[in-house]
């Protein structure tokens, strides 16, 4: 869809239920779609099931304005500041970052082009952005560029997937305040975003704040509760489109965090945790050991570690290089030596590109297919 549709009051009065991608203003030509019950004021953010199977994520307009209110009061955006939107309106990220700046009344600004480091910086000077969203791969690129913030910028919000402190910190040098952040598209956005008053220390990737308008509580998995709270799911049932409405006022994510006090820090998913050997383990997290070994060399998310069937160890642990492992033998061997066991790795394996999201995440059920 058409970005400036979001600081649009036609569209934020509209009680026709929208699409957020597709180049599709409403749900016509969507088979199927259109004559569902229960999607008035609806927006929809297509994503994918357990299964692999197509659904939509169906969040209401009212649910989308309580999530940009909140951010914007977190970090203090008002009538004179600028957000600049940089990634595709149809996941939830660059979604709520029109919402934010309708709802402020401050300007607005789309980043045209293909995304470019170097370009990037030069586009957020001349619109003078103040705030604005990326993911991890792009802070990367503009650490990696040598790109200067201009004096204009008060908040980058990280987003996407964690932001490592050595690359957080970098970026810090660089004058761009980022902050983390951890959300995910049933709650309109962001659940926890840090303050402007983290800028005042090193960059740290956790805790995170939890927003105002959020009940949060840690059981195996997180638990959410909030007015900016997703209405439901439009999934495929024996060929047909339904619209599943979320049940009670409590959605349990398929996340693991830990909740304290200061917020909470993300821990990863837990249908990604696996065994071997007997012992319960975190691919994702050995691939951040990589990420820290690396010092730089590896792009964020340029390695995943997959897990494929073993019939001695349950599981075995595949390191997953894209386009090349130029200096990495070294922190693999590095890696192999201080880990236990039952972490450890098997033989690197190099792809062409990796299966990847709109947004840049891998795809890890695909890979997982691929190397199968």
């Amino acid at each position: 869809m058409d970005a400036a549709l979001l600081t649009s009051e036609r569209f934020w009065r509209g009680v026709r239920p929208v699409a957020a991608g597709g180049g599709m203003p409403d749900l016509a030509g969507l088979e199927g779609l259109e004559g569902l019950d229960g999607l008035d004021g609806q927006v929809l953010f297509r994503s994918s099931g357990t299964t692999g199977e197509p659904k939509w994520v169906a969040l209401s307009k009212d649910a989308l304005q309580v999530s940009a209110a909140a951010v914007n009061a977190h970090l203090e955006v008002g009538r004179d500041s600028v957000w600049g939107l940089c990634l595709p309106v149809h996941h939830v990220g660059g979604f709520g970052v029109g919402a934010r700046a309708w709802q402020a009344g401050c300007g607005f600004a789309v980043y045209p082009g293909k995304w470019d480091a170097g370009e990037w910086g030069e586009w957020m000077a001349a619109a003078r952005v103040t705030h604005s969203s990326l993911v991890p791969t792009q802070v990367h690129d503009v650490v990696r560029s040598g790109v200067r913030a201009p004096g204009t910028v008060r908040a980058i919000v990280v987003g996407g997937g964690r932001l490592e402190e050595w690359l957080g910190n970098e970026a810090r040098a660089l004058g761009w305040p980022v902050l983390a952040s951890y959300g995910m598209t049933e709650a309109g956005s962001q659940i926890a975003t840090q303050g402007l008053d983290a800028l005042e220390a090193a960059y740290c990737a956790a805790p995170i704040p939890v927003l105002p308008v959020w009940e949060v509580r840690a059981g195996a998995c997180l638990e959410i509760s909030g007015g900016a709270l997703f209405s439901g799911y439009v999934v495929r049932e024996r060929g047909e489109w339904v619209f599943a409405k979320r049940a009670g006022d409590w959605f349990v994510t398929a996340d693991r965090v830990e909740v304290s006090g200061a917020g909470l820090s993300p821990l990863g998913r837990a249908d990604g945790v696996v065994k071997v050997l007997g012992e319960l383990v975190d691919p994702e997290g050995i691939e951040r050991e990589l990420l820290e070994l690396a010092g730089g060399r590896l792009t964020p998310g340029g390695c995943v570690v997959v897990a494929v069937d073993d019939e001695r160890a349950g599981k075995r642990l595949v390191p997953v290089f894209e386009g090349g492992m130029v200096g990495m033998d070294e922190v693999l061997a590095r890696y192999q030596k201080s880990a236990p066991g039952f972490r450890r790795l098997a033989d690197p394996v190099v792809v062409d590109v990796f299966p990847r999201s709109p947004l840049g995440k891998v795809r890890r059920s695909e890979l997982a297919r691929m190397l199968g």
